[in-house]
């Protein structure tokens, strides 16, 4: 994945406990091929406890290090944690096919005292070499914040669903777009009415060719800041998956009620309207969830990376606009919570 000039490997860890006594991670090193010594990345300390979770543990999200329930370093037995792992390279260097791990537990034998350290190594994982999507914008241009965009903390990155017993990450590189609008803010005139959002009702844009593969336009939308009970069936609100590729799939969910333009099976071509951005779902506020998964499906899908043809980025959302930059960015993802601008669509 593209983040600016740099590539980024995103993966995560899956670490279980089949001891009968805790093990504590201390540290992981990361090593591009065997026969490298230099490690890419070394996490300890406090910088692998936030890179960490607790399967079944309460989570502070998007900065938060640490769960309410103790170290995220720990694994109880039987327990499993998971690693979130975001790997930054330089733009001029190639991304490695393989990665190897060296993990060291430290863990306190039963019928002893003293603590003793183990060291695990290999745990090979292979780099998908594979071009990523190159995307058109979804909307027919504006200014727009990457909510809880691809940052390695954000909620949608950490997002882990079971479903039919087996487990899922739709939302690792997923983006909340949110209108910022001529005040700076994403609403006016208070938040308590979809109107007074920039974003409600704008036109929401096929972002590449495609097969429409599934449509769901039944949910009210929400009135602001109340959020109704959420299921698996209804987080996604009204929305639509749209099939880029034979094994890419593009989800836009939080739509308006009765906007939705096309039906199963339509073919789109880029930049076509399809729907007009809504409050329905999972949703506080009027934005458009967008996601790329490998499966058609919403929850029981992996998320892969893409990439847009170009924007401006304009700087992280906590500093806009009173420290706004101005940056061509192209065939890349912005970074979470950053703001950038799209340009309008030529008629």
């Amino acid at each position: 994945m593209t983040i600016g000039q740099n590539r980024v490997l995103v993966y995560e860890l899956h670490l279980t406990n089949f001891d009968v006594v805790p093990l504590t991670l201390k540290r992981i090193s990361i090593f591009a091929a065997r026969e490298n010594p230099d490690p890419l990345a070394i996490l300890e300390g406090e910088k692998l406890s936030t890179a960490m979770i607790r399967i079944g543990a309460p989570m502070m999200m998007s900065g938060g290090s640490s769960s309410s329930s103790g170290n995220t370093r720990t694994l109880d037995p039987g327990g499993r944690n998971v690693v979130f792992l975001w790997i930054e390279l330089p733009a001029n260097k190639s991304a490695p096919a393989n990665l190897r791990h060296q993990l060291v537990f430290s863990s306190t034998p039963a019928g002893t005292d003293k603590p003793s350290d183990a060291t695990l190594e290999d745990f090979p994982v292979p780099v998908n070499q594979n071009p990523v999507p190159v995307l058109s914008p979804p909307f027919d241009g504006g200014i727009w914040l990457v909510g809880d965009g691809p940052v390695n903390d954000s909620n949608h990155r950490r997002g882990i669903f079971a479903v039919d017993g087996h487990i899922y990450s739709p939302e690792r590189f997923a983006i909340d777009w949110v209108k910022v609008g001529p005040n700076g803010d994403s609403h006016h005139d208070g938040t308590s009415k979809n109107e007074n959002w920039w974003g409600w009702r704008e036109p929401v844009l096929a972002v590449a060719d495609g097969e429409i593969t599934e449509v769901v336009d039944e949910f009210p939308d929400n009135t602001p800041r109340v959020l109704p009970p959420v299921t698996l069936d209804n987080i996604a609100g009204n929305h639509i998956v749209l099939q880029i590729a034979r094994d890419r799939f593009v989800t836009y969910a939080h739509l308006q009620r009765g906007s939705i333009k096309v039906r199963t099976g339509d073919h789109v071509q880029r930049g076509e309207m399809l729907a007009l951005l809504g409050n329905s779902g999972n949703a506080t506020g009027a934005h458009l969830h967008l996601q790329v998964t490998d499966h058609n499906s919403v929850l029981q899908s992996e998320g892969v990376p893409f990439v847009f043809a170009a924007f401006t980025y304009l700087g992280p959302g906590s500093d806009y606009p009173e420290k706004q930059v101005s940056e061509p960015w192209g065939n890349s993802i912005p970074p979470g919570d950053g703001v950038l601008k799209f340009e309008a669509v030529k008629k």
